[in-house]
């Protein structure tokens, strides 16, 4: 068995990739799109909401419900793409710890 004061400094160095892993999150950016691209939704990894922008064409009253239907389908595509991408992050930062089967993180 591992000493204490070991296994406590394992813990603190988690702590601080798991931080740093985080922080860098929020500055990966992914693209949702719907509608060929004429909706388009930015967001960190994170899933914080960076930008939208919207294709002219759609600015009609007419148009108000596929404009409607077409941002919500490009946020759920950024949604989609940013929990990828945060997956993909913490995967490398966990491949090079040595974690008992099981054991997830964040904890």
């Amino acid at each position: 068995m591992k000493d204490l004061n070991e296994i406590l400094g394992m813990a603190n160095r988690v702590q601080e990739e798991l931080q740093r892993a985080q922080e860098n999150l929020d500055k990966i950016e992914v693209e949702g799109a719907a509608g060929g691209g004429l909706v388009k939704v930015r967001a960190s990894a994170k899933g914080r909401i960076v930008g939208v922008t919207i294709d002219e064409s759609l600015l009609a009253p007419s148009e108000k419900q596929m404009l409607e239907d077409l941002v919500t389908a490009a946020f759920n595509d950024a949604r989609k793409k940013a929990d990828e991408v945060s997956s993909s992050e913490m995967a490398k930062m966990t491949s090079g710890l040595s974690l008992p089967p099981g054991f997830k993180l964040p904890f």
